[in-house]
C-alpha cells in the first residue's frame, strides 16, 4: 500500500468493473452524488454506496456533504501505483520483443 495509509489494496479496489466504472465516470466529471451515479448502473442505491466505500478505503474516492447529499469525486493519485506496475511489464515486453526480433533477424541472414 502507498502512503496514504489506504485501509484497503489499489489492486483490489479495482478488480471489480462496477469499481472500475464508477472510476471512470468520477474521472469524467469534477464531483457526482450518488443519485447521479446509481442512475448508471443497474443495481441499488446500497450496491453503489458499497463499491464506494471500497474505493474511498483504497484513496481512490474523496467525498464531502453538501447538504443532505454526498458528493464524490475521483482522487487519481493511489493509480500511479498501477501504471506504474505496468510501465514495468511494458518496457519488460518491449525488450524482449526486441531481443526476438534480432533473434529474428539474425536467422534471416
Amino acid at each position: 500500500m502507498s502512503e496514504n495509509n489506504q485501509l484497503r489494496d489499489v489492486y483490489d479496489a479495482i478488480a471489480d468493473p462496477s469499481r472500475r466504472q464508477l472510476i471512470r465516470l468520477l474521472a469524467e466529471a469534477e464531483e457526482l452524488p450518488l443519485h447521479e451515479l446509481t442512475a448508471q448502473f443497474q443495481m441499488g442505491r446500497t450496491a453503489v454506496s458499497k463499491h464506494l466505500t471500497i474505493l474511498k478505503e483504497a484513496g481512490l474516492v474523496l467525498d464531502r456533504k453538501v447538504g443532505r447529499e454526498t458528493r464524490f469525486r475521483l482522487n487519481a493519485s493511489p493509480l500511479r501505483e498501477i501504471q506504474d506496475w505496468v510501465a514495468f511489464y511494458s518496457k519488460f515486453w518491449s525488450t524482449n520483443m526486441l531481443n526476438l526480433n534480432k533473434l529474428l533477424e539474425e536467422e534471416e541472414e
